[in-house]
């Protein structure tokens, strides 16, 4: 595959990405909340299987018409790096969402984007510019906003969700560079086809039996974080990321509004503040390396891509 992904979309497309923008964003915090309700009932690794396997049957027409497509051994590599990455990402994620408040999670969750940017300069070649190592400076010091080490006790779940970060942003970077070549209906089924199988042993070895209730609540995960990765892939092709990055802001509000609303979460006005440093740093790189260069960058994340 192309190290090099086009990053510009016509202007009469800019509305249509911001509204799957705004879906992904609306799909993320629903099913984040959902998570939450269930909470540590069920291994992480056993519910984040569970999930992906509900939406592999669900996907089924997708991945059998996916397969009768002509895929060269190098795009399935690249499914199966993205689907190895995002597997271990989520159950992180589920881990660390049973653990601290969803607006905690959804906030340290904006850093994917600093390590993006990163791993575009490490591993594509892209060049480093002064401007964005300062919004990675930015970035990571609202990371140490939020986490406060010396000021308090860093915990299990922030370690695992900070953990998460990273991983998903490769994730991420495997998405975009795949959607020059598949379709957003099969890039979704095949990181569902390649999440299941990566999440089969450690599910095995953790394995309670679910109630009815919990399976019947991860199906409705997988219904939602299905629609969810289609939006975001939806929103890559159909407008720049100087133009959709800003709009996952509103993630950290709706996540903020849940937590307070429905769990009782109290509001820290340092997970705020770090959040919105995070963010407005990922909004600066997207928008100066737009503007002066327009030409391929790898793009932002959003949030948790579950």
């Amino acid at each position: 595959m192309s190290d090099s992904i086009s990053q510009s979309a016509p202007k009469d497309r800019t509305l249509e990405g911001i509204g799957w923008m705004v879906l992904t964003g609306l799909s993320f915090v629903l099913f984040t909340g959902i998570i939450r309700y269930l909470g540590s009932s069920l291994p992480a690794v056993e519910a984040a299987f569970i999930r992906y396997f509900i939406g592999l049957i669900m996907l089924a027409p997708i991945i059998i018409r996916a397969f009768r497509i002509r895929l060269t051994g190098k795009l399935l590599a690249g499914f199966a790096f993205r689907g190895l990455a995002h597997g271990v990402a989520v159950i992180l994620w589920f881990y660390a969402m049973a653990r601290i408040p969803i607006a905690e999670v959804t906030a340290i969750g904006y850093t994917s984007t600093i390590f993006i940017t990163l791993g575009a300069a490490l591993f594509l070649g892209e060049k480093l510019r002064f401007r964005r190592i300062m919004g990675v400076l930015a970035g990571l010091l609202g990371a140490a906003i939020i986490l406060r080490p010396g000021f308090q006790e860093i915990s299990v779940g922030q370690l695992a969700q900070m953990t998460a970060a990273p991983l998903f942003a490769a994730s991420y970077l495997a998405a975009k560079r795949l959607t020059a070549y598949a379709e957003p209906n099969v890039i979704v089924a095949m990181l569902t086809v390649f999440c299941t199988i990566v999440l089969l042993p450690g599910a095995i070895m953790q394995w309670q039996t679910p109630t009815l209730s919990e399976v019947l609540w991860l199906g409705l995960v997988a219904i939602i974080a299905t629609f969810g990765h289609y939006t975001f892939t939806r929103a890559l092709q159909a407008a720049p990321i100087s133009v959709t990055q800003p709009i996952t802001f509103l993630q950290l509000v709706w996540a903020t509004i849940l937590g307070i609303v429905v769990f009782g979460e109290p509001l820290d006005i340092y997970v705020m503040l770090g959040g919105a440093m995070i963010v407005g740093a990922a909004t600066y790189i997207s928008h100066r390396e737009t503007k002066s260069a327009r030409k391929n960058i790898t793009p932002p994340a959003v949030a948790s891509k579950l």
